[in-house]
């Protein structure tokens, strides 16, 4: 290799190097958690939490065209507004994007099924394709709603933490909420906006617990059923609402680092089947692969060795 060729190769290598770190330190410190917070808190202060859209029950000008797909009745409307409330969607442009996505899906799959396999040949993948395609928006919406009530899970015992800090400060219980949604908009963004949501309910005039029995209905989270219990208790006995908040977070941060020893525990045997698969094949081709060439080399004769290459 010629010296101008390798030091062409040099200034080529670091000129990559320094644009790509260049690119992705600007991305990070971007969209750092730092960068967000001092955003945040340099924002006037919003005295509602939530943005008027994402309250409103018509769908927007561009959807209003495909109302006719979202169910008509009103039990079916009811039951699907609710599934989409607890993966994070409150609007009626969800429901009917999610109606839209029930209607397209399985026609996409089938034209595709027929596209790549064949007209003639390609009805048992179509009519596969369609059953796929079907089950496809449930499947989508069922993972986002675990994600967000694992979201609003994990983060119940830091958000208690902060409602005891702010209660025994002098706050008051919503003024304690609404100080917990904006501290957990970075770390829990979901649990942050159920929060904002519960205090926009208190606003508007409904009661406290009956906006923390909506907040348990929604997300569908045994801890949430379980604090708005106890809610109800200290509020009907009358005792220390902060000393309940301190117990009931002890009791949520065990359950949730026991969850993690499980988790944890369950590894060893999820690790057995990429171990079984992916990794002995590949083990036992790279340790016994020579042995065996040399054992057919000596027993066979090397033609034997040449037919098998």
């Amino acid at each position: 290799m010629s010296l101008d060729l390798l030091l062409g190769l040099i200034a080529l290598f670091v000129f990559v190097a320094m644009t790509t770190g260049a690119v992705a330190t600007d991305v990070l410190t971007r969209y750092s958690p730092e960068r967000r917070r001092l955003a945040q808190l340099a924002a006037p202060a919003s005295g509602v939490s939530l943005p008027a859209s994402t309250l409103t029950e018509t769908p927007s000008p561009a959807l209003r065209k495909f109302v006719s797909v979202v169910p008509k009745s009103p039990k079916d409307l009811t039951v699907l507004r609710q599934r989409l409330t607890t993966a994070g969607y409150r609007s009626m442009n969800a429901a009917v994007l999610f109606s839209l996505a029930k209607l397209a899906s399985p026609i996409v799959v089938v034209l595709a099924a027929f596209t790549f396999v064949g007209l003639n040949r390609g009805w048992i993948a179509a009519i596969l394709g369609a059953m796929v395609g079907t089950m496809l928006p449930d499947l989508w919406l069922a993972r986002l709603t675990r994600r967000r009530q694992k979201v609003v899970r994990n983060g119940l015992p830091d958000a208690l933490d902060l409602l005891v800090v702010c209660l025994e400060a002098g706050s008051s219980v919503d003024q304690a909420i609404v100080k917990a949604s904006d501290e957990l908009e970075v770390a829990y963004p979901a649990l942050a906006d159920e929060l904002r949501l519960v205090i926009t309910e208190v606003r508007a005039g409904k009661p406290r617990l009956e906006a923390m029995k909506n907040f348990a209905a929604r997300t569908r989270v045994d801890d949430v059923r379980a604090l708005v219990a106890m809610l109800v208790q200290t509020e009907r006995f009358g005792t220390s609402i902060a000393q309940a908040l301190r117990t009931h977070a002890e009791t949520a941060r065990t359950k949730r680092r026991q969850a993690a020893e499980e988790k944890a525990g369950k590894l060893s045997v999820k690790l057995v089947f990429p171990l079984v698969f992916f990794l002995f094949p590949a083990l036992y081709a790279v340790i016994l692969g020579p042995a065996v060439i040399r054992i057919v080399r000596v027993f066979f004769g090397q033609g034997v060795v040449e037919s098998l290459r």
